[in-house]
């Protein structure tokens, strides 16, 4: 193709006057022929075209499916805003009843009551609960008294032992004491030989 021609074709491409056929002219000229200088951005330009020539049309219905995925994405759009509204509501709705719940509970908490009229009585059975409480205290001192005999036996047996090993270290001493004499002794002895 003469660049007097091509010149012309890639004007009427631009001004949007091309024919389908002057337009396939121009992709198979791109993609074969040799390229005149300035000419590079419709190289890739007209590449592009016949790369993208291998996208297949939309299908039969295309636009309805298009157009009910739209559809369905606003329909979810709005019940997640719903949802959104409930849960806060029924949050807050919770945090009321749990707050009237607990004054309700802490406000009708049953105070103490008396159980005896006649202090007398009151009394009475005071001293009863104390007794008792008493007497099991004492058979559980009573259940303990082995553990503190067996405490005593120890410390006593420690005693024993303890003077058992100071009567032997006292032996000792003494033994060492008669080592050390008779190590003076032979000292002296080997030095009067010696002389």
């Amino acid at each position: 193709m003469k660049e007097e021609e091509l010149k012309r074709l890639t004007e009427r491409y631009y001004s949007g006057e091309s024919t389908e056929e002057e337009e396939s002219l121009l992709r198979e000229f791109f993609r074969e022929g040799v390229i005149p200088d300035g000419y590079e951005a419709e190289k890739i330009i007209f590449g592009y075209y016949s790369e993208s020539a291998d996208i297949p049309e939309p299908s039969i219905g295309f636009e309805d499916q298009l157009l009910a995925g739209i559809d369905a994405a606003e329909r979810n759009r709005k019940t997640m805003k719903i949802r959104k509204i409930v849960v806060s509501v029924l949050s807050t709705a919770a945090a009321l009843l749990l707050l009237a719940g607990s004054y309700f509970f802490f406000k009708t908490k049953a105070e103490p009551s008396d159980t005896f009229k006649d202090p007398v009585i009151a009394y009475a059975e005071t001293i009863k609960i104390l007794r008792d409480v008493s007497s099991m205290i004492n058979r559980g001192a009573q259940v303990l008294e082995p553990v503190g005999k067996m405490n005593e036996v120890s410390h006593r047996t420690f005693n024993s032992i303890n003077k058992s090993t100071r009567i032997v270290e006292k032996n000792l001493k003494s033994l060492n004491y008669l080592e050390k004499e008779t190590d003076n002794s032979e000292n002296h002895v080997e030095k009067k030989i010696n002389k």
